[in-house]
């Protein structure tokens, strides 16, 4: 490792070591800290145990298309033409389109079919197991225009590599990351600029497949307001209708959550956020409301051009003990990605667990009657008295 190296690594340990052995709340980020370790062993063993099942899965697969390709076919017309409508799916946009008839293995094809995807259809038909030839009676167009058949947005779709693809199977996702891995390691023990990329290169793709997360999420390029995915889920033991109404008066939030410092709302389903970071920092956004549903739904999505991208929706649904069931998804996409989201919760600071922390609080407000933020304690009934009509 080069010195640059060294000097990064020995700054991680010092602050590090700050962290974890503050005075104050030292005794606690340990515990979290072990906590998270302990959890992600258990997660490591659950995806080892099922990248090995999928492994040993696609080894039999294989093996059984190979000898099903070297011994002769002795399916029935009837297997054949399955098999044959089976690939149509792979292989048209409008399967539906094209007629299939199969005597003693002789495939005969009809109907419409675009230019472009003749030459696809036939190869794909021809390999079909148990097919020895294929007649060709198919009325071949240019475009859809006004054919019956080839109107709507067809289904088929180019096939990508699997290391293209969003999500990697849990095999692939092992072989990566042990190359990854690899690779990242013999970047540490070369110097200079090409170890550096090879370090670079190595943990990049660990980390993708560790994740399971598309580049884009990771580093937050190109996501949208979907870098991270979470949800939450709690029982309520209070009526739908005083859930709502606590919740529906957004500028009440900042009191009972502690991540929020400000909320207000500014007019036609919209509102100005303002909420605390890692380190101290801060961030705000403006939001709207796409959903809004007394006692059932609220949905919003912050508006184009914010800097931490997100949307969310929480439902409200009766308990048969007549409490209330209360469901929040969200997605968000902060600075970095998904990498971001990862280095705030290594320090206790990103929104899954404040809103956690926050779901409790509404629990105890509810139910108790108050509870206590990060400004003191607050009383249901202190919230209603200061609140109007719900915000929106």
């Amino acid at each position: 490792m080069n010195k640059s190296g060294h000097q990064l690594t020995g700054l991680l340990v010092g602050a590090g070591t700050m962290y974890l052995l503050d005075p104050d709340r030292g005794a606690r980020r340990r515990a979290l800290l072990r906590d998270r370790f302990v959890r992600a062993s258990h997660k490591l063993n659950g995806g080892l145990n099922t990248a090995a099942r999928d492994a040993r899965n696609r080894s039999f697969g294989m093996a059984a298309v190979a000898r099903g390709r070297l011994s002769r076919s002795d399916a029935n017309d009837s297997v054949i033409e399955q098999r044959v409508r089976t690939e149509l799916g792979r292989a048209v946009s409008h399967p539906g389109a094209i007629e299939v008839q199969v005597e003693d293995g002789r495939v005969t094809l009809s109907g419409p079919v675009l230019a472009n995807e003749l030459n696809r259809l036939l190869e794909c038909i021809g390999d079909v197991r148990g097919v020895r030839s294929v007649e060709n009676r198919l009325d071949v167009h240019q475009s859809a225009g006004d054919v019956s058949g080839l109107q709507g947005k067809g289904r088929w779709k180019q096939p990508r590599m699997e290391l293209m693809q969003e999500n990697w199977t849990p095999s692939l996702r092992l072989l990566m990351g042990v190359l990854g891995g690899a690779v990242a390691l013999r970047g540490m023990r070369t110097s200079g600029v090409m170890g550096a990329v090879a370090s670079a290169v190595g943990l990049g793709v660990l980390t993708r497949a560790a994740t399971n997360l598309s580049t884009n999420r990771l580093v937050g390029v190109n996501a949208g307001r979907r870098a991270v995915d979470f949800q939450k889920a709690i029982n309520i033991d209070a009526p739908v209708e005083d859930v709502w109404a606590l919740w529906s008066r957004m500028e009440n939030f900042p009191r009972f959550m502690a991540h929020l410092k400000d909320v207000r709302i500014t007019g036609d389903g919209r509102s100005h956020w303002v909420a605390t970071g890692p380190a101290g920092s801060t961030f705000e956004w403006d939001a709207e409301i796409t959903q809004w549903v007394p006692n059932e739904v609220i949905a919003w999505k912050s508006v184009e051009g914010t800097t931490v991208g997100n949307a969310g929706m929480v439902r409200f649904q009766p308990t048969n003990s007549g409490g209330t069931h209360v469901e929040v998804r969200m997605s968000y996409n902060p600075p970095a990605g998904a990498l971001g989201h990862a280095l705030a919760a290594l320090f206790g600071n990103d929104p899954k667990r404040a809103m956690d922390e926050d779901l409790v609080r509404l629990k105890s407000l509810l139910e108790s009657g108050k509870t206590s933020a990060g400004r003191g304690t607050v009383t249901r009934d202190e919230l209603i008295a200061s609140s109007g009509a719900p915000s929106r």
